[in-house]
């Protein structure tokens, strides 16, 4: 007999257990979403934000939950409904030149980000080992790569809830560290927006590696292959009866991962701000910089959670960006895909995942900066999210593709205001740079 813990999630209805709620069975797709969004990228591009302005930008924080969320409860929604990604969709329903545009931009961001986050990882752990860079740089990717494509599915999602467990070292961190709580408090909750281009610049930063075109393909295909993996799951254009159930389980799982991602956010911000702007540290171009200019000013309790906790979610993230780049050009190009399928059954998509890999491996090796591309990459990813939430936003909302499931009201409300306010600050941006 099956035990609820052993059950789909979704057969047990919102509380999963009538006799012990059982929270990591109904949270998946959307805690793993939300952790990997707090990558060495992401932790990079906090870091600088706090050493940059201090306490300045932590309302950026607050302002992006509601709208992350809405973003990838809409990506969860058409993925758990059509039975198709985001790229799936856009193929069946949508010009091809528009199609290939989005994955080509994807692509890029994302080969960036993980050659950046590879380098990031490899710094980070030569702060606690030193010894060779090129030999940890390879010894991650492979890391990566065997999780992905050798591991069963359940126990891949597995091994990435568990990394999850590494942006605890966060909030460690923020409580090794003195804060000036007036200060903070003033700038959390009334926003002082200065009209220059590097705190504009920054804002895009923050938004675009908070909210990232990558996430919306994971999260999207994750739903995707979870039907795939639990047989009495089908997808809710066929199965309406299942809906309730099914859109009950995607809200709490997203809101709690982007809850999640958005303290851990928060967390790294604060303690950059309190240690490094406070003593004028204001240039932070890596995550590995940051821990080690926490090193003197913080103690080593500081320095070393910091630093562990990059580790931590690059295993978490690399396998995030490569497989959401795999996913969308598996489903663009008609491949077999999904991890839940042995590698031998769909050897393009695992071949995509290694290439990406190899390919973010290999610019750590180049004359291009993956490190200095590390911040680079998260304002791509607020540039390159306009057209992607635009063309989301259209899809879910179109009955002949959602069918009784479009989106209406608050969702499809929040969703417009979050694809607004990204296109709003790539706008102010650019037009501060000139």
């Amino acid at each position: 007999m099956t035990s609820p813990e052993d059950r789909d999630p979704e057969e047990l209805g919102p509380v999963v257990s009538r006799t012990k709620p059982r929270l990591l069975n109904i949270l998946g797709p959307g805690l793993i979403t939300g952790a990997s969004d707090d990558d060495p990228s992401g932790i990079a591009t906090y870091s600088q934000a706090g050493a940059q302005f201090g306490y300045a930008l932590s309302w950026t924080m607050l302002f992006s939950y509601p709208l992350m969320t809405a973003a990838q409860m809409i990506s969860a929604r058409i993925g758990r409904t059509t039975g198709h990604g985001i790229a799936g969709v856009l193929r069946l329903h949508y010009p091809n030149w528009l199609l290939q545009m989005i994955v080509v931009l994807l692509l890029v961001a994302n080969t960036i980000n993980l050659g950046a986050d590879l380098g990031a990882m490899a710094d980070a752990l030569n702060l606690l080992l030193p010894g060779s860079r090129p030999l940890y740089i390879v010894l991650f990717a492979g890391i990566c790569i065997y999780m992905q494509v050798f591991l069963k599915y359940t126990s891949y999602v597995a091994v990435l809830k568990w990394l999850t467990l590494a942006l605890f070292f966060y909030f460690a961190a923020l409580i090794a560290t003195e804060v000036d709580w007036r200060s903070l408090t003033a700038h959390l909750f009334v926003p002082r927006i200065q009209w220059s281009t590097d705190y504009l610049t920054t804002i895009v930063a923050v938004l675009g590696t908070t909210i990232s075109p990558y996430l919306f393909f994971w999260q999207s295909a994750e739903e995707v292959e979870d039907i795939e993996s639990y047989p009495r799951r089908i997808d809710l254009i066929d199965a309406p009866e299942q809906g309730k159930v099914a859109l009950h389980r995607i809200g709490i799982d997203t809101m709690v991962g982007m809850a999640f991602s958005n303290l851990v956010a928060l967390a790294i911000l604060i303690t950059t701000a309190a240690n490094l702007n406070a003593q004028g540290i204001t240039d932070i171009q890596t995550s590995a910089q940051a821990a080690e200019a926490l090193r003197p000013i913080a103690g080593r309790f500081a320095f070393w959670v910091f630093t562990i906790g990059i580790v931590g979610t690059g295993l978490l993230a690399v396998p995030v960006l490569a497989g959401s780049a795999a996913y969308a050009i598996g489903e663009a190009r008609r491949w077999p895909i999904g991890f839940s399928r042995r590698w031998q059954k769909a050897k393009a998509f695992y071949g995509t995942v290694a290439v990406a890999t190899i390919v973010g491996m290999i610019l750590n090796f180049t004359a291009i900066n993956p490190i200095k591309a590390l911040y680079w990459s998260a304002v791509l990813n607020g540039v390159v999210a306009v057209p992607v939430m635009i063309t989301m936003m259209l899809m879910a909302a179109r009955a002949e593709i959602m069918g009784p499931f479009a989106i209406r009201g608050w969702l499809l409300n929040l969703g417009w205001i979050s694809t607004v306010v990204m296109a709003l600050a790539v706008v102010g941006m650019l037009a501060t740079s000139f």
